[in-house]
């Protein structure tokens, strides 16, 4: 690491850091980062007090005491297994004991018999002796201002040691403090909130002068989330301008003779939000700019009714449209109930997922290029090269799945279409304005009428026998069961041999009628297990993996979950989903393992009093963070380092607000100080994230 007159080393890739083993680098790298800027952006996560006491009387045993001691003499232990032992004094000759418990030859070295040495460690008063655990010790140049007062503590990994992460984010922080940052925040946000600039917020935190210099609401701790998070709306307001400068579709809203015959066709009316929700899209689609428009409804809000009323719109404008699922079984459930409501309007119909066999597939494409097919749909096959709808005006997506400017691109020969992205999993608005920033949102929290409401207990495991017994009437009645089983390590072979376990006692007591769906069977198997449990093959499918979201089984009318203390909120909710997609009653059976714990407790009772997917994410976010408030699908896309959304939440509007006083992102956001702000949260490749 070389000194450099600019900032730029701090976004380099470290070959190389001071006083650190090469062989712990990648250690380093796991830890903290691949660049220098990365072990600043390392947060601590405590503090330590060091208090010096010149004798060994004054140390009090709840506290980290600094002493300068005298060595007297080692005493090996009797065995490997035993403690090494160093006895030393302090000035008026009070004796202590310092225990190791894994010695080595450095001990000798570090502890020279007749010498002074500077220790710190808490000291235990024991009835006969004086004692002190692994203390650290300090080389002779340090000194007392050195060793005390206040040592932030940090987050550590298997082969380094709180002293060499230590020395490391001081050599950095050392390094960073010469050089020279453009403020990128107006004076007056810095002032109205008391917040120092950049690199002060970075030296506070790692030089804390007391705990309250780390905690969440802290100013530095502020600066640096807000800086994260006006960063990330930046970048979505960057990728926002850059759609609102594509050349789109206007569709005739006003002329829509297939929507019409399709409402007259539903056996029931479109609830306020349903209606609502189609008039926000119709406004978008009416514009020369392509729709981003992300539709949240809770489960069994009735999102496919309006994509397929929007999809009409584009249809009856002469467009064609696509609608792209994550897994095959849900493409062919679009497309039956698409051969059920649209078929009979007159719409052509394509289905195209990766495991159809190369014949049929060559048959669909040469469909689609001939305009023969008015709605594609299928899974991640129709953004294949050689998939291209000539007219194509509207992609909708289903559950979550970021569809940027060039996969849209690559659908068409012609202008960008409109993206609809229908989501089962209600967000909290803090995280939606976080992660869908660059998209208009709608909500669809109204249940279509006559939907039940899902009753929902909790037992504890010592009634697991008297559920599986009371299963006999629910198939009597030609219903369905779902049994979840979660798991129970981070090991396949645990969570297989619970379900296994489970399955095999309910097909004793069921034969013939119980199903099986874990982890280790191909994706194949899988959707052929499911598409059995749909067809009424067998009435319990006992699960080890989380049941595909929007899978629709109307004959399945319980849910048990075994262990559900041990599922976020979201994941509770999503399968509680599964049922109630009928006319009959349906029941969700929480069974966890006592004793409980006081947050898994809470999780439980949220989950029993409210049926609302929004107001159990809003509490999800509270007791779980947000990646599970996000959901399964997407807790692998958090993208804040240092904002913490559950503390930092209040600060996203601001931050949107912020950045939406940018004139021309596009181009100020190539400039500094923006380029540094962008390099520091690695935000130009989040943009290109949104875009591809």
């Amino acid at each position: 690491m070389t000194q450099q007159n600019s900032h730029n080393f701090l976004f380099e890739p470290y070959t190389k850091l001071p006083r650190v083993p090469e062989k712990l680098l990648p250690r380093f790298r796991k830890l903290c980062g691949l660049r220098y800027i990365d072990i600043l952006l390392h947060m601590p996560t405590g503090v330590i007090h060091r208090t010096y006491r010149p004798r060994l009387a004054d140390c009090l045993s709840e506290e980290i005491s600094v002493l300068k001691v005298k060595v007297l003499h080692h005493k090996a232990g009797r065995t490997k297994r035993s403690p090494y032992k160093i006895y030393v004094a302090d000035a008026e000759n009070d004796v202590l004991e310092l225990v190791f418990f894994n010695s080595g030859a450095w001990l000798k070295n570090a502890f020279k018999e007749g010498e002074e040495v500077t220790i710190s460690g808490t000291v235990m008063f024991n009835l006969t002796e004086k004692q002190m655990h692994h203390p650290e010790h300090y080389p002779k140049h340090k000194t007392l201002d050195d060793i005390c007062g206040v040592t932030p503590v940090y987050p550590l990994t298997a082969g380094i040691s709180h002293k060499v992460l230590t020395n490391t984010i001081d050599a950095v922080l050392k390094m960073a403090l010469q050089q020279k940052f453009v403020e990128w925040l107006p004076q007056q946000k810095l002032e109205e909130y008391n917040w120092p600039r950049f690199i002060e917020s970075l030296y506070h935190i790692h030089k804390p002068e007391n705990e309250d210099c780390i905690n969440p609401n802290a100013p530095a701790r502020l600066r640096l989330a807000f800086d994260e998070l006006y960063a990330w709306q930046l970048a979505l307001g960057k990728a926002r301008e850059e759609n609102s400068h594509l050349q789109g579709i206007a569709h005739n809203v006003a002329q829509n003779p297939l929507r019409q015959k399709f409402y007259e066709s539903l056996p029931f009316d479109l609830t306020g939000d349903q209606k609502r929700t189609l008039a926000e899209i119709d406004d978008d689609m009416a514009r020369p700019t392509p729709m981003l428009r992300l539709t949240q409804g809770d489960v069994g809000s009735g999102k496919t009714v309006v994509a397929f009323a929007a999809i009409l719109t584009a249809l009856s404008s002469g467009h064609q449209a696509a609608m792209m699922a994550p897994t095959e079984i849900l493409a062919i459930q679009h497309f039956q109930n698409a051969q059920k409501w649209l078929e009979p309007l007159g719409v052509k119909l394509g289905l195209l997922t990766g495991k159809l066999k190369a014949k049929e597939k060559r048959a669909v494409k040469k469909q689609i290029s001939e305009g023969e097919i008015d709605l594609l749909i299928g899974t991640h096959a129709l953004i294949e090269d050689d998939v291209q709808l000539p007219s194509l005006s509207l992609v909708v997506i289903d559950e979550q799945h970021r569809f940027g400017v060039k996969q849209r691109l690559k659908l068409t020969k012609n202008q960008a279409p409109d993206l609809l992205v229908m989501t089962a999993t209600p967000i909290p608005r803090t995280l939606a304005l976080t992660f869908y920033g660059d998209m208009d949102i709608s909500l669809i929290r109204e249940k279509p009428p006559g939907r039940k409401e899902i009753d929902t207990r909790v037992f504890s495991t010592e009634k697991l026998d008297d559920i599986s017994q009371s299963l006999g009437h629910v198939i009597e009645k030609g219903q369905q069961v779902y049994w979840v089983c979660p798991l129970v390590e981070e090991s396949e072979k645990s969570d297989l041999a619970a379900a296994t376990g489970r399955y095999e006692h309910l097909a004793s007591i069921y034969p013939n009628e119980v199903g099986l769906l874990h982890g280790k069977l191909k994706g194949a198997e899988k959707e052929q297990i499911l598409e059995d449990f749909r067809q009424g093959q067998f009435k319990i499918l006992v699960s080890t993996t989380v049941i595909e979201v929007g899978v629709d089984v109307p004959a399945a009318t319980v849910m048990v979950i075994e262990h559900a203390e041990r599922f976020g909120l979201a994941q509770l909710h999503q399968l509680r989903g599964r049922v109630g997609r009928g006319d009959s009653h349906s029941s969700c059976l929480l069974v966890y393992a006592p004793p409980l714990s006081v947050f898994g407790r809470e999780r439980l009772n949220v989950m029993r009093e409210s049926n609302d997917g929004f107001v159990i994410s809003e509490k999800d976010l509270t007791l779980r963070g947000p990646g599970e408030a996000l959901g399964t699908a997407q807790a692998g896309r958090m993208f804040t380092r240092l904002a913490d959304l559950a503390e930092h939440g209040d600060l996203i509007p601001q931050a949107r607000e912020l950045a939406q006083q940018q004139p021309s992102l596009q181009q100020n956001l190539l400039k500094e100080p923006y380029t540094t702000l962008f390099q520091i949260f690695q935000k130009a490749q989040a943009t290109e994230l949104i875009r591809s």
